[in-house]
């Protein structure tokens, strides 16, 4: 196509766009590139303009853009201004311009014009200065890439801390935005700095919170549990707030853009000695826009002193997640498993674990039950062959010395069926202490010693001779006591019937 337009087409472009028509629909329309459809366009006047009018003791507005179609908002938008000064949505603006100013406009239409009203009239923010020792600021970034040795590029992450008062930083290069990693980097910037503050202000990132909430986030425990050790306390910022943390957000972008932008290495440990370096020699030494003061100099005046003592140790490396309770009664922690109360089946537990204990908690950090480290397919406890608790040899000695406790015919019986039955006397064994229930020791003896005689090494044999003894015991009545009268007693009460019938 030519350079140049024919003046069929160029009258063509002024007539469509006079009826409303948008640059790119004329471009498609008449077949010619949307940007000759805006140089033909620039010059011309629009109709709907709304220049901004300077008066005397009034500050002028800036014109709302007109570019492309017409806006239906035009003619109200004075009143959208006002509307939008006051606070008011864009929902209820359309609605109070349909009910009292008759608007024919969708609500679509309405929200587009309040955004380009906004967007020349952007939100006011409150400044935030801390005390010394009193607030860091927490965020992560994106590095510079790691060279790997297949000579393919991996992405870092890097990890920074502000302190509020005195903008003295520590910085960082990790792989993954773990929890782990979290937790060792704030080490790292509270031996960095000598202290810890009284507060960490970090973005909602997962590593650190659990469920973000304006007024009540959720903590993950063991963030927690590092705040605890080192007496501070974690508060993230409030979500799609970052000027609540303006002075990390701000340090995140120097160190990209001075330290990092353009620069590749071949390894983390690299990049994490180049950013030490550049802290040292570059970001310390700077004279800071904001406090116009050095940053060293002034961490060394103010903060170096207030802030909080590091404690004697670090912070014990433990993992932890979130387990669900299987019906089992066991939770799977690094594929060993550990047993847990019933009550909890079914349930959600924290569990956390290092090289020597595991630690189960309930989501409210109650702790539940400690148990000592299992290698890979081990179960803490559980039963055996059969539902025993202990190995088959732990248990039949443990039946047989029950046996022995009755009496020796009894131990001797049990020793003989464990011989004769194998892991069978087991139960046999269980059912001749089971006999105790009803029957007195004596009788389980001479029971026992009747079916050895005879070779009866089962429950039934010695059932059997029970039974015997049972029929055929002889009830003895006594023959002297003191409510027994004798027989010449009854002889005298009953009389000699002969010697009656003589006196008659």
């Amino acid at each position: 196509m030519s350079n140049y337009l024919k003046m069929a087409k160029i009258n063509s472009i002024q007539t469509l766009a006079e009826r409303g028509w948008s640059r790119r629909r004329i471009a498609r329309e008449l077949d010619i590139d949307r940007g000759t459809v805006g140089n033909h366009l620039k010059n011309i006047p629009r109709e709907d303009s709304n220049p901004a009018i300077s008066t005397a003791g009034e500050n002028p507005k800036p014109a709302i853009s007109t570019a492309g179609r017409r806006s239906l908002c035009g003619p109200f938008s004075s009143l959208v201004e006002e509307k939008v000064d006051a606070g008011l949505e864009a929902r209820r603006i359309h609605q109070d311009l349909v009910a009292d100013h008759g608007f024919e406009g969708s609500y679509e239409s309405v929200k587009r014009f309040v955004r380009k009203v906004r967007g020349r009239r952007p939100e006011g923010t409150v400044r935030i200065e801390c005390e010394p020792g009193e607030e860091a600021q927490i965020d992560f970034g994106v590095g510079a890439p790691i060279l790997k040795p297949d000579g393919r590029r991996q992405r870092s992450w890097v990890f920074r801390v502000v302190l509020s008062c005195s903008r003295k930083a520590y910085s960082e290069a990790v792989l993954h935005q773990s929890t782990e990693n979290f937790i060792r980097c704030l080490e790292n910037a509270f031996r960095h700095f000598g202290g810890v503050p009284a507060i960490l202000n970090p973005d909602n990132l997962k590593a650190a919170v659990s469920r973000a909430d304006w007024y009540d986030p959720q903590i993950n425990p063991k963030i927690e549990s590092f705040c605890r050790h080192y007496g501070t306390t974690m508060i993230p910022s409030r979500p799609y707030r970052p000027q609540e943390k303006g002075k990390v957000e701000s340090g995140v972008k120097y160190v990209k853009r001075n330290a990092l932008k353009g620069r590749v290495f071949d390894s983390l440990e690299q990049e994490n000695l180049f950013l030490r370096q550049w802290e040292a020699q570059v970001a310390d030494r700077r004279i800071h826009g904001t406090v116009r003061e050095q940053v060293q100099a002034r961490f060394q005046r103010l903060e170096k002193a207030a802030l909080r003592p590091l404690p004697p140790g670090l912070f014990p490396c433990y993992q932890e997640a979130l387990r669900t309770v299987h019906r089992d009664h066991y939770v799977e922690v690094a594929k060993a498993y550990y047993k847990v109360p019933e009550e909890f089946r079914g349930r959600q537990v924290w569990v956390r674990w290092d090289a020597r204990c595991v630690r189960v908690f309930t989501k409210s950090m109650e702790k539940i039950v400690t148990h000592t480290r299992l290698q890979p397919g081990r179960f803490s406890s559980c039963l055996g062959c059969g539902g025993r608790k202990e190995s088959f040899e732990k248990s039949l000695a443990y039946w047989t010395r029950r046996a022995g406790a009755i009496g020796p015919q009894c131990a001797r019986w049990a020793k003989d069926v464990a011989e004769h039955r194998g892991p069978a006397a087991l139960r046999v064994i269980m059912g001749l202490v089971d006999l105790k229930r009803k029957h007195r020791g004596e009788e389980i003896e001479a029971a026992c010693l009747a079916a050895s005689s005879r070779e009866g090494w089962s429950l039934r044999a010695v059932k059997t001779q029970l039974e015997r003894r049972v029929s055929q015991t002889i009830i003895d009545f006594n023959q002297q006591h003191e409510l027994i009268r004798s027989m010449s007693d009854y002889g005298e009460i009953a009389g000699n019937p002969f010697q009656q019938n003589n006196i008659d």
